[in-house]
Protein backbone atom coordinates (compact mmCIF):
# COMPACT_ATOMS: atom_id res chain seq x y z
CA UNK A 1 0.00 0.00 0.00
CA UNK A 2 1.58 3.53 -1.16
CA UNK A 3 2.29 5.50 2.06
CA UNK A 4 3.57 9.05 1.22
CA UNK A 5 6.10 8.91 4.61
CA UNK A 6 7.70 5.86 3.27
CA UNK A 7 9.57 6.09 -0.34
CA UNK A 8 11.50 3.27 0.33
CA UNK A 9 9.13 1.64 -2.56
CA UNK A 10 10.32 4.16 -5.28
CA UNK A 11 13.55 2.86 -5.85
CA UNK A 12 12.24 -1.33 -4.30
CA UNK A 13 9.83 -2.22 -6.71
CA UNK A 14 9.89 -4.64 -9.29
CA UNK A 15 9.40 -2.02 -12.31
CA UNK A 16 13.06 -0.94 -10.90
CA UNK A 17 14.52 -3.85 -10.46
CA UNK A 18 13.58 -5.20 -14.08
CA UNK A 19 14.99 -2.17 -15.49
CA UNK A 20 18.16 -2.15 -13.41
CA UNK A 21 18.88 -6.09 -14.74
CA UNK A 22 18.12 -4.95 -18.78
CA UNK A 23 20.63 -2.20 -17.95
CA UNK A 24 23.46 -4.89 -17.18
CA UNK A 25 22.24 -7.50 -19.11
CA UNK A 26 22.47 -5.19 -22.22
CA UNK A 27 25.98 -3.91 -21.10
CA UNK A 28 27.41 -6.92 -20.59
CA UNK A 29 26.62 -8.17 -24.20
CA UNK A 30 27.68 -5.11 -25.62
CA UNK A 31 31.03 -5.61 -23.68
CA UNK A 32 31.14 -8.97 -24.79
CA UNK A 33 30.53 -7.94 -28.35
CA UNK A 34 33.37 -5.59 -28.40
CA UNK A 35 35.61 -8.35 -27.03
CA UNK A 36 34.37 -10.59 -30.13
CA UNK A 37 36.81 -11.68 -32.44
CA UNK A 38 34.15 -12.84 -35.10
CA UNK A 39 32.67 -9.15 -35.08
CA UNK A 40 34.09 -6.61 -37.81
CA UNK A 41 37.12 -4.50 -35.85
CA UNK A 42 35.22 -1.53 -36.91
CA UNK A 43 31.76 -2.60 -35.05
CA UNK A 44 34.00 -4.19 -32.14
CA UNK A 45 35.81 -0.72 -31.97
CA UNK A 46 32.35 1.31 -31.07
CA UNK A 47 31.33 -1.09 -29.15
CA UNK A 48 34.10 -1.01 -26.68
CA UNK A 49 34.06 3.23 -26.83
CA UNK A 50 30.62 2.87 -25.88
CA UNK A 51 29.25 4.35 -28.97
CA UNK A 52 27.12 1.60 -29.56
CA UNK A 53 24.41 1.25 -27.01
CA UNK A 54 21.53 -0.32 -25.55
CA UNK A 55 19.27 1.60 -28.16
CA UNK A 56 21.31 -0.93 -31.38
CA UNK A 57 20.44 -3.73 -29.74
CA UNK A 58 17.06 -2.78 -30.52
CA UNK A 59 17.08 -3.31 -34.38
CA UNK A 60 19.07 -6.07 -33.73
CA UNK A 61 16.10 -7.89 -31.85
CA UNK A 62 13.63 -6.96 -33.46
CA UNK A 63 14.48 -6.59 -37.33
CA UNK A 64 13.56 -10.09 -39.25
CA UNK A 65 16.38 -11.49 -41.23
CA UNK A 66 13.84 -10.99 -44.32
CA UNK A 67 13.61 -7.49 -43.34
CA UNK A 68 11.05 -5.28 -42.22
CA UNK A 69 9.87 -1.60 -43.00
CA UNK A 70 10.67 1.13 -40.63
CA UNK A 71 6.93 1.27 -39.36
CA UNK A 72 6.91 -2.18 -38.29
CA UNK A 73 10.53 -2.12 -36.94
CA UNK A 74 9.36 0.97 -34.74
CA UNK A 75 6.56 -0.78 -33.66
CA UNK A 76 8.25 -4.42 -32.59
CA UNK A 77 10.65 -2.13 -30.92
CA UNK A 78 7.98 0.18 -29.24
CA UNK A 79 9.81 3.40 -30.08
CA UNK A 80 8.92 5.95 -32.65
CA UNK A 81 8.94 5.69 -36.53
CA UNK A 82 11.64 8.80 -36.30
CA UNK A 83 13.67 7.07 -33.42
CA UNK A 84 13.66 3.95 -35.42
CA UNK A 85 14.82 5.75 -38.52
CA UNK A 86 17.50 7.74 -37.12
CA UNK A 87 19.28 4.07 -35.29
CA UNK A 88 18.56 2.94 -39.03
CA UNK A 89 20.36 5.92 -40.57
CA UNK A 90 23.15 5.20 -37.89
CA UNK A 91 23.15 1.38 -38.04
CA UNK A 92 23.35 1.76 -42.07
CA UNK A 93 26.47 4.42 -42.26
CA UNK A 94 27.93 1.99 -40.02
CA UNK A 95 27.42 -0.96 -42.07
CA UNK A 96 24.80 -2.85 -40.21
CA UNK A 97 21.74 -2.49 -42.43
CA UNK A 98 20.64 -1.15 -46.13
CA UNK A 99 17.41 0.08 -47.04
CA UNK A 100 15.90 -1.78 -50.26
CA UNK A 101 12.91 -1.64 -52.31
CA UNK A 102 10.50 -3.84 -50.98
CA UNK A 103 9.15 -6.17 -53.49
CA UNK A 104 5.62 -6.29 -52.57
CA UNK A 105 4.82 -2.66 -52.30
CA UNK A 106 6.99 -0.38 -54.79
CA UNK A 107 6.56 2.48 -52.76
CA UNK A 108 7.30 1.24 -49.28
CA UNK A 109 11.35 0.31 -48.58
CA UNK A 110 12.62 -2.62 -46.29
CA UNK A 111 15.97 -2.44 -44.15
CA UNK A 112 17.58 -5.60 -43.86
CA UNK A 113 20.71 -6.63 -42.74
CA UNK A 114 24.02 -6.45 -44.34
CA UNK A 115 26.39 -9.15 -44.29
CA UNK A 116 28.26 -6.81 -42.17
CA UNK A 117 25.13 -6.69 -39.80
CA UNK A 118 24.50 -11.00 -40.20
CA UNK A 119 28.23 -11.17 -38.64
CA UNK A 120 26.94 -8.55 -35.59
CA UNK A 121 23.72 -10.64 -35.13
CA UNK A 122 25.91 -13.37 -34.79
CA UNK A 123 28.24 -11.69 -32.37
CA UNK A 124 25.01 -10.60 -30.50
CA UNK A 125 23.57 -14.51 -30.02
CA UNK A 126 27.03 -15.25 -28.24
CA UNK A 127 27.02 -12.51 -26.26
CA UNK A 128 23.09 -12.91 -25.22
CA UNK A 129 23.66 -16.87 -24.41
CA UNK A 130 27.26 -15.87 -22.08
CA UNK A 131 25.02 -13.39 -20.60
CA UNK A 132 22.37 -15.83 -19.71
CA UNK A 133 24.72 -18.28 -18.56
CA UNK A 134 26.27 -15.51 -16.32
CA UNK A 135 23.09 -14.78 -14.97
CA UNK A 136 22.18 -18.64 -14.10
CA UNK A 137 25.33 -19.33 -12.27
CA UNK A 138 25.07 -15.42 -10.15
CA UNK A 139 21.44 -16.65 -9.20
CA UNK A 140 21.23 -20.19 -9.73
CA UNK A 141 19.68 -22.37 -12.29
CA UNK A 142 16.31 -22.76 -10.02
CA UNK A 143 16.10 -18.75 -9.28
CA UNK A 144 17.02 -17.87 -13.14
CA UNK A 145 14.43 -20.70 -14.77
CA UNK A 146 11.61 -19.29 -12.09
CA UNK A 147 12.87 -15.54 -13.36
CA UNK A 148 12.12 -16.73 -17.19
CA UNK A 149 9.07 -18.79 -16.25
CA UNK A 150 7.52 -15.48 -14.57
CA UNK A 151 8.78 -13.01 -16.93
CA UNK A 152 7.46 -15.02 -20.37
CA UNK A 153 4.19 -15.44 -18.60
CA UNK A 154 3.85 -11.48 -17.20
CA UNK A 155 5.13 -10.22 -20.60
CA UNK A 156 2.55 -12.54 -22.71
Amino acid sequence: MYNSTNTHWRQAHLGHWLALALQRFDARVLQLMANNDQMPLALSNLAGRGSLTASHIHITRHLALQGSRLTELAQRAGVSKQAMGKLVDQCEAWGLVQRQDDPQDARARRVVFTATGLAWLQAFGEAVLQAETELRAAVGPEVAAVIAIGLEAYAA
